[in-house]
This record gives C-alpha cells, structure tokens and sequence, in this order.
C-alpha cells in the first residue's frame, strides 16, 4: 500500500489520524439504520459503548494507583484519582442523552436487547473489582502509621497524604453512587418502577442496590468523628 508524503502510520484510514484512533473500526461497531428495530438503537449504543470506554480507562488508572500505593507513593496515586473522577462523571452525563427518548421509543429499543443489562457491563464489573483495592491499600498505609480513622482526620495536617486519600476514596466512592442512582431513575423514568428488567430482575431490587458503598468505614468515620468533638467539648 502506497501512503503520501504526510502519511507515517500503516492501517485502514485516510489520514494517520484515522489509523491512529481507528476510526473505521470504531464507526463500524455501531448497527447500521437497515438494521434498527428503532432508530435511537445508534443514541443508545453510542451511550453505552462511550460509558464502557471510560470504564476501561478508570479501571486502567484505579490499577495504576495501587501500584504505587503498594510502594508507599501516595502523591502519584493521588494524581490519577481525578481521571477516574471525570471517567465517572463522562458516565453519568452520558445518561442524560438516555433521556432524550420517550418511554414508547425506549419500549423499541429494547426489544432489541435481548437479555442485556447493564449487570453483564465489562466495564462496571472491572471498576467494581479495581475499587476495593484502593481500599486495601490505604489500610495497609493507615496501620503503618499507627492510625484510626478518627486520629487521622483530627491530625489530618500531620498526615495530609494519608488524609487526601481518604477523602479521594470516599469522593471516588460518591461519584459512583451517584452514577448508580442515577441509572436507576433513568430506568425508572423508562419502564417504571414494578416491573422486570431485561433480565428478569425487579428495577425495585435496584434501588435497593443504590445503598451500597465500597468503603462503609469512611462513611461510618465522620459519625465517630462528630461523636468524638461532642465528647471533647463536653471535657472542656
């Protein structure tokens, strides 16, 4: 195959940009209108197959992280938890164009489904696994320090690391519940609240999901927390 004097990359494509984000591969993966049950199959495909790809790139970052938590590199590990905070919020965002169809019109789409859900999600299920060992590694980091909860948020300038990685799990951690919930209403806002998804499951067993959270213990701290000053003001 020939390519031009501006043409450096080998592949399918016009321009080295096209090789480079195979475009053409990419542009492919989506049903074409000779095939759609309903029209907004492309709306809801571009939805769901933007939202795993910034789930591959927030699994991708969450594993990087613990690697350099696993050396004691707190700083580096910090700097990666805004990509997985944005690769969240891309997630949510995404669901508002979910909106954009009527109940009628998303009945359609649906019938193409089949039995998916987004509890078959790759990316959901990546994320889901990566998360806790975040966890895993700031416990590791906050026994090395001879530390509970509660003395770390009171000494949080003494140990700012430490502290700005709780409060980045428990942002991380949010951020996802967040998007969780706002799935469920945008389920709801389709197909209504007592009926069966597309694989048999009670959209009501959903919201009862909702209230999962991947660090209950940083939650349950700024209880401890509050106990902790009522306790000290009444000493004084």
């Amino acid at each position: 195959m020939a390519y031009g004097p501006d043409q450096i990359l080998e592949g399918a494509g016009n321009t080295d940009y096209e090789r480079y984000i195979r475009t053409n591969e990419l542009l492919s993966l989506q049903k074409g209108p000779d095939t759609w049950k309903h029209r907004d199959e492309l709306l809801f495909t571009v939805v769901h197959q933007t939202s795993e790809l910034w789930l591959k790139h927030c699994t991708a970052e969450a594993i990087e992280a613990v690697e350099y938590l696993k050396k004691d590199e707190i700083r580096p590990a910090l700097r990666l938890f805004p990509r997985m905070f944005l690769a969240v919020k891309y997630c949510h965002e995404a669901l508002d164009m979910l909106e954009q169809m009527s109940p009628w019109d998303y009945q359609q789409v649906r019938r193409a489904l089949g039995h998916g859900s987004g509890f078959d999600s790759p990316g959901m299920n990546s994320i889901r696994k990566a998360i806790p060992s975040l966890g895993v590694e700031f416990k590791r980091l906050l026994a090395k320090e001879n530390l509970d909860l509660v003395q770390l948020f009171v000494r949080h300038t003494e140990f700012e690391d430490l502290y700005l990685l709780a409060e980045a799990l428990v942002e991380l951690d949010e951020r996802m519940y967040l998007w969780r919930h706002r799935h469920f209403k945008v389920v709801e806002r389709s197909i209504g609240l007592k009926v069966s998804g597309t694989q048999g499951t009670p959209v009501e067993i959903l919201a009862r999901l909702n209230s999962f959270t991947f660090f209950p213990e940083l939650w349950d701290a700024r209880t401890d927390l509050t106990n902790y000053a009522i306790a000290e003001e009444g000493e004084n």
